[in-house]
C-alpha cells in the first residue's frame, strides 16, 4: 500500500519534474557549458575551461559593472522599502483614503518598464518636466541634466525602479498592519503607548516577516535590472550607468563575444542567488529572534 501511493505520487509528480529539466535544468547546465568555451554563437565551440572568467578579473568593465549593479540595489532596496513602510504606515492610519490612494500607488505597475523608462526619459530631459517643475516653484539653481551627468545618472534610473514598485511594497506592508492583532495595538494604546513609541515596541517587530519578503524581492529585481538603464542611458554617460545586464546584452547580442557574454550571465546569477539568499537568511534569522 505504501509503496503504491509513492507510485502514484511520483506518477503525479513526474511531468513537474521533466518541464523543470527541460526548460531550468538543461538551458543552465548549457550555459555554464558554453561560458567555458570559446562559442560565437554558431555550432562551433572550443573548450577553454576558465579562459571567460579569469579574462574578467581584467576587465574593468566588469568591475565597474558589478559596482553599478550593487549600488543600484542598495539605493532601490532601501528607499523603494522605506517609502512602502512611510506609505502603509499612513494609510493603515487613514482608512479614509486607504483604497484611493493603494490605487494611485500601485498604478505605476501597470505601465510595462520600458514605456515608464521613456515617459521619465523626457521627465529628466534638460528641459523636461522636472526641470521645469523646478522653475515653476522658483528652485531653478536646482535644474540639472539629471541622466548626463555621471554623479546623478545611476540614482536618476533608480529613481524610475523606485517610483515603479514602491506601490508592491507599499500593498505587502499594509497587508501585514491590516493582519496585526487589534487586542494588541489597543492595550498599547491603553498603557500610552503612541506614534513613534508604538511603531518601534509593537509594530516594527511584528512587520518582520513583511520585511523580509519585501527586501528580498526588491533585492533581486533590482539586482538584475536591464529596462530602466538600457531606454533611460543605455548604460551612459561614461559607462556610469553600466550593469552587468548591459555588459551580459552587449556582449551577446552586439559584441561579437558570445562565450564572454554567457559567463557573464552566469556572474550575474550566482551573484544574484548568493545575494539573495544571504539576505533572506539573515532576516529570517531576525525574525526568530525577535
Amino acid at each position: 500500500m505504501f509503496h503504491r501511493r509513492r507510485a502514484t505520487m511520483a506518477a503525479f509528480l513526474l511531468p513537474a519534474i521533466v518541464v523543470y529539466g527541460v526548460f531550468m535544468l538543461y538551458p543552465l547546465a548549457r550555459g555554464v557549458y558554453l561560458s567555458m568555451t570559446d562559442s560565437l554563437g554558431g555550432p562551433i565551440a572550443n573548450f577553454v575551461g576558465t579562459q571567460q572568467y579569469r579574462s574578467m578579473a581584467d576587465d574593468p568593465a566588469v568591475t565597474d559593472a558589478l559596482w553599478h549593479t550593487v549600488l543600484y540595489a542598495a539605493v532601490v532596496v532601501v528607499v523603494q522599502n522605506g517609502l512602502g513602510l512611510l506609505f502603509a504606515s499612513m494609510l493603515f492610519r487613514r482608512p479614509g483614503v486607504r483604497k484611493v490612494l493603494s490605487v494611485v500607488l500601485l498604478t505605476p505597475t501597470l505601465i510595462s518598464p520600458v514605456m515608464a523608462a521613456f515617459i521619465w526619459s523626457y521627465l529628466f530631459a534638460p528641459t523636461g518636466g522636472i526641470n521645469a517643475l523646478l522653475d515653476l516653484v522658483g528652485l531653478h539653481s536646482l535644474n540639472h541634466v539629471w541622466l548626463g551627468d555621471t554623479s546623478t545618472a545611476l540614482y536618476s534610473v533608480a529613481a524610475v525602479n523606485i517610483w515603479m514598485f514602491t506601490g508592491y511594497s507599499c500593498a505587502i506592508f499594509l497587508a501585514s498592519y491590516m493582519s496585526m492583532p487589534t487586542e494588541l495595538l489597543e492595550a498599547a494604546a491603553l498603557d500610552g503607548a503612541s506614534g513613534w513609541r508604538r511603531f518601534v515596541s509593537i509594530e516594527w517587530p511584528l512587520l518582520a516577516p513583511a520585511l523580509t519578503v519585501n527586501v528580498t524581492l526588491s533585492l533581486i529585481g533590482s539586482l538584475k535590472v536591464f529596462e530602466f538603464p538600457l531606454v533611460l542611458t543605455n548604460g551612459g554617460p561614461a559607462g556610469a550607468t553600466d550593469t552587468l545586464t548591459l555588459l551580459v546584452y552587449r556582449n551577446v547580442f552586439g559584441g561579437g563575444k558570445f562565450a564572454y557574454g554567457v559567463a557573464l550571465s552566469v556572474v550575474l546569477l550566482v551573484t544574484v542567488v548568493v545575494l539573495s539568499s544571504a539576505t533572506s537568511s539573515l532576516l529570517r534569522l531576525r525574525e526568530r529572534r525577535i
